[in-house]
This record gives structure tokens, sequence and C-alpha cells, in this order.
């Protein structure tokens, strides 16, 4: 099969896990639905990194509780181990190699981050999943994600979310919305759309790695980004 991106990083959210339902922290249809998904594009040839929110568990920065900011960040990126090990065991449950390595040492559940040992992982064909943000507080998973990319060579960073890509509104509350099929880093700005977080935005800009946003709800859609099709927004 023909890919237009041989290695790929793909960024969730972890609300996405829950499918808008707060009464439930993952809802195993959806993990089920991303696994086979994933799954399909790395036997279709493709190195596949994934990093995952942790927004379904506790958001640090949104916190409201009286938390510190860095002890609150410290706790989502935790949150998003947590979520990695889902999406982990999910893709083992369709046969597929994986690795979880965290930013925050903790060995009994992941292995440390090394940028070297990650893209040996990849080169064998492993899924990578990436947890704990960068390590640090006060940068979002976006972030992570962003420099993840850019440390194991992605040729792309694949946003799913439930939305098929980036208008000029938010479409859930303005009809007229308008979809871009593509567009470019400075018009973003300009225009003041939200893609990512301004700081995985900078990096993608600069390290010129094109970002394309697309509806992971779709079944089949990741297969088909990764084809190259027009699928969603392409963000270079």
């Amino acid at each position: 099969m023909s890919l237009r991106y041989k290695r790929i990083l793909l960024k969730l959210s972890g609300e996405a896990l829950n499918g808008g339902d707060k009464s439930q922290i993952i809802n195993p249809d959806i993990l089920e639905s991303y696994a086979k998904e994933v799954a399909e594009v790395v036997r279709a040839g493709a190195e596949v990194a994934i990093v995952i929110g942790g927004g379904n568990i506790f958001r640090g920065a949104a916190s409201k509780s009286g938390i510190d900011r860095s002890q609150g960040d410290y706790m989502g990126m935790l949150a998003t181990v947590i979520n990695g090990m889902a999406i982990q065991s999910a893709l083992e449950t369709e046969g597929i190699k994986t690795r979880l390595l965290s930013a925050i040492k903790m060995e009994q559940v992941a292995e440390p981050f090394i940028r070297r040992r990650a893209i040996r992982h990849l080169e064998k064909g492993r899924v990578v999943i990436f947890g704990a943000g960068t390590g640090n507080p006060y940068f979002s998973t976006d972030s992570g994600g962003a420099l993840r990319a850019i440390e194991i060579g992605a040729e792309i960073l694949l946003k799913g979310t439930s939305v098929d890509g980036v208008y000029t509104d938010d479409p859930r509350k303005n009809p007229e919305a308008v979809k871009y099929e593509t567009i470019g880093f400075d018009e973003v700005i300009a225009k003041g759309l939200k893609v990512m977080d301004m700081t995985a935005f900078t990096l993608c800009k600069e390290n010129k790695l094109p970002i394309i946003v697309f509806d992971m709800n779709e079944n089949g859609n990741l297969l088909k980004v990764v084809k190259g099709e027009a699928i969603g927004t392409k963000v270079s």
C-alpha cells in the first residue's frame, strides 16, 4: 500500500476517550475504535507514535480546586500515563506491539523517554506512546506532541479531534463557519484560529512540521490521511 507519510505522530485529547460523557473516564467502545484505527495504519506500513492528553481524568491548568499550578500540571502528566496505559492495552489486544515511554520516571509501568530508543522502537514496527508530556509543568500535551514529533523526525503531526478540520469559527456554534482545506501557519496566527496552543504551534512552524487536523471519530479517516487523501485541514 502506498503511504504519503511513513512516520507520524498522532495527538489525541484525553476528553476524546470518554466521548463527552463525564460520568465515565474512558469509554471502552471509543478506546477499541481508536486502537483499530491505529492498528490498520500500522499494518499498512506506517511508523506510529501517539501522544494523548489527560483532560478526561485531571486538567492541571484548569483546576479550580486551589491546587498549586505546578502540582496540578504534574497530576495531569500522571493522567496522561494512565490514558497511555489504556491505549497500550487496547492496541496489544489488536495484536500490535507497543512501548509506553514516560517523561517522568516510573519504571514499573513505562520506559524512560530516550530519543534514540524511541526511534529504534518505531523502526522495529512498535507503536510508541509518549506519556507525561514534556515532563515539565506549564507545558501542554500539545506542546509535548509537537516536541516529540520533531525529536523522532515525524513527517506530519496529526491532531485527531471530533471536528473535521479548521474552520473560520466554531462550526458547532456557527453553522455558517467555513472549513479550510489548507492554511498557512502565519494565517492561523493572524486570524487567531485555535489549532493548538501557541507554544506547540510555534514549535511546528519553526521546524517546518506540517499539521493535519481531522475527525478521528470517522472510521477509516486515519488511514486516509496517512495515504495522503484530502481529509481535514492541512496547516503548513
